[in-house]
């Protein structure tokens, strides 16, 4: 598998699906708390990541600078501390993405996070359309956990974030990289499966279904936007009326 250069899909194997006129459409899968257990990346990797960079760069700053560089922040002020520190804001960013991206990964192989069950059920969607792993989080991560579940040959694209601030600043409710992802597979139709409200509008503005999944983290949430179908289980999909099921 290689890794993409920035503002490009990782093109992945494809199950044996049929294709040509009059194909189901293509699912796509947001990854924290859809397919990977956790919501979110443990703010203590990005504290890590910071501090790696920090020594990479061989700077010195105060607490409070440190703090700022130490938060998932991607702004002025941010830009501001590296500016008063003597660094370039964008390579700092590049590194701290990096080390994140090495720490999250060394974690999966640890075991701290695994699939959810209903993960099983991919593989049987892909027999009958293409599906592709679409997230917020860095791209690097997101190719990884594709490869080291064994799922690289299910998803036919695999799409997280650049490793920029633009990149970052792309993020959903953006619907940059659905759209993106959507180009890769040459559609402009689908299915989004998320857990957030920022996935269901990210859906909704790159013109695709929004599917929720809940979770015991979101039950009792109510998204704004209205999705177009509800599940608790990713192997609820291969019933579900909207994607053609019983």
């Amino acid at each position: 598998m290689t890794t993409p250069t920035e503002g490009q899909t990782t093109p992945h194997g494809t199950a044996n699906h049929a294709s040509g006129v009059g194909d189901p459409d293509p699912i796509l899968f947001d990854m924290d708390g859809v397919i990977l257990q956790g919501r979110r990346t443990d703010p203590e990797i990005y504290v890590a990541a910071a501090d790696r960079a920090i020594a990479e760069f061989d700077v010195h700053p105060t607490p409070d600078q440190q703090a700022v560089l130490r938060s998932h922040r991607c702004d002025e002020v941010v830009a501001s501390v590296c500016t008063a520190l003597g660094i370039e804001y964008e390579a700092f960013w590049r590194h701290k993405e990096r080390h994140a991206s090495e720490i999250a990964n060394e974690r999966l192989r640890a075991g701290e996070r695994a699939l959810y069950d209903g993960a099983s059920a991919l593989d049987a969607l892909a027999e009958s359309r293409p599906l592709a792993l679409v997230s917020n989080n860095r791209h690097q991560t997101v190719s990884f956990v594709a490869e080291y579940f064994g799922l690289d040959e299910t998803f036919a694209v695999v799409r997280g974030r650049d490793p920029t601030p633009e990149g970052f600043h792309r993020r959903k409710p953006d619907p940059f990289y659905l759209e993106d992802a959507l180009d890769a597979l040459g559609v402009t139709t689908g299915v989004y499966v998320g857990d957030r409200e920022k996935d269901l509008r990210a859906a909704s503005r790159a013109g695709l279904e929004g599917v929720l999944v809940r979770r015991e983290f979101n039950r009792d949430e109510t998204p704004t936007t209205a999705p177009a179908a509800e599940i608790s289980s990713l192997s609820d999909l291969l019933d579900l009326p909207l994607l053609g099921g019983r």
